[in-house]
């Protein structure tokens, strides 16, 4: 029986923390890290919106096998909620759909509010979204200005907290599982509170076990070269045993 020689580890398979900047798609960092260093494969475990920044984890050639266990991690987020906004978006980057005086709304309220979404919740996902209705992502559909109706996905919520209140903007801090639209948390709770809200800032500072203070930002991966970068990658053998 021929015997199989194994290959020797490659010093780039494991995964790479990213501090995302804001304005940035998951692809567009995912893309500039591949062609900057050469990688043959270069994948991330959960998609960061545009306007987000923080944590995005790319799993670097064998490292993708590690997609399942760094996606189906749970999520921790600090954002701001911009009260009395409604954005078809769900988000500042959205074109504003309606504006109400939220200056009567209080931070007890607000806390009140989020007790709500506490624990095993359904959440209808936002049309501007890239989750497919018959192949085709929902936000092109938004983009023509359709709306359909979309099927309510469940997510548990293990923290909804205030960090800070300055109507009408509310600071907070959640921590959720996989497949949470934050945005539409902030939108939901704004129609709650009866004035509408959108979601100002978004950073995701933990996925599972991975937080972001041991991320790296674009600047100082990308002033690393093929020689260099190994030194920030969390190899393959480390995560698996």
């Amino acid at each position: 029986m021929r015997n199989r020689r194994r290959r020797a580890p490659d010093p780039y398979d494991g995964i790479l923390l990213v501090d995302k900047p804001s304005g940035w798609t998951s692809h567009d960092v995912v893309a500039k890290i591949r062609n900057h260093f050469k990688f043959s494969k270069v994948g991330h475990g959960g998609t960061l919106d545009p306007l987000a920044t923080g944590l995005l984890v790319l799993l670097i050639g064998k490292g993708t096998k590690l997609s399942d266990r760094i996606m189906g991690g749970d999520k921790v987020y600090e954002g701001i909620i911009r009260l009395g906004v409604t954005t078809n978006s769900q988000d500042a980057d959205g074109e504003v759909l309606k504006e109400m005086d939220a200056s009567h709304i209080t931070r007890e309220q607000v806390e009140a509010a989020m007790q709500y979404y506490l624990g095993d919740i359904e959440q209808i996902p936002p049309m501007v979204s890239a989750i497919k209705k018959d192949g085709v992502p929902l936000y092109k559909m938004a983009r023509k200005g359709q709306e359909i109706e979309r099927d309510p996905r469940k997510i548990h919520v293990f923290e909804y907290e205030v960090l800070a209140f300055d109507n009408p903007l509310v600071s907070f801090r959640v921590k959720s599982t996989k497949g949470t639209y934050v945005r539409t948390l902030a939108h939901d709770l704004g129609n709650d509170l009866g004035v509408g809200g959108s979601l100002d800032a978004l950073r995701r500072t933990a996925s599972g076990p991975l937080a972001v203070d041991k991320a790296h930002t674009m600047d100082d991966i990308l002033a690393c070269d093929r020689d260099t970068i190994g030194d920030k990658i969390i190899h393959l053998s480390d995560m698996i045993s």
